[in-house]
């Protein structure tokens, strides 16, 4: 069953120590992540983020025991379990599964989680635009016309990573 885990990222090495000394090695943690392009100093550098920032899914076939969780509530670096959890499993497997599908061979998603609507302003993560805010005029299978500022283009949306402002 999985559930999910809000953290201290400060402390983070310290809440897989403990779960694994309370759970074993029958858990698994999971934490999506991207690469986001950012300019510092006029040079692109590439930065790893997790895109659920300080949350994170943890996997244990015990979870459904009310008496497991409240034995792991007080872990170093656990700030708390997100109640409702049992009756979002589906939901919960669907997220996984579609990050899990996007990744790379390195673990980075590499392809747009979210759903794109014609007329949405986004914001570029990754390639020369990062940062910048552009419309989606129309889009067609992996081409979208955006436009940036008052200049129309046309991208491939598999070679960026953008999101919905």
């Amino acid at each position: 069953m999985w559930t999910v885990i809000k953290f201290d990222k400060k402390k983070f090495h310290l809440l897989k120590e403990d779960l694994k000394k309370k759970l074993g090695n029958e858990h698994v943690l999971y934490r999506p992540k991207i690469i986001r392009q950012v300019y510092k100093k006029n040079k692109l550098i590439n930065r790893e983020a997790y895109i659920l920032g300080d949350y994170l899914f943890c996997f244990h076939k015990n979870f459904e025991k009310e008496d497991v969780i409240k034995q792991l509530k007080f872990l170093r670096g656990l700030k708390y379990f997100l109640s409702g959890f049992k009756e979002f499993q589906i939901d919960l497997k669907n997220f996984i599964n579609k990050c899990k599908e996007l990744e790379n061979e390195k673990g980075f998603i590499t392809g747009n989680l979210f759903e794109i609507n014609e007329h949405s302003n986004y914001k570029f993560y990754s390639g020369p635009f990062v940062e910048k805010i552009f419309k989606i005029v129309n889009f067609n299978n992996n081409n979208l016309n955006i436009l940036i500022g008052n200049i129309k283009t046309r991208i491939n949306k598999k070679d960026f990573l953008f999101k919905p402002i």
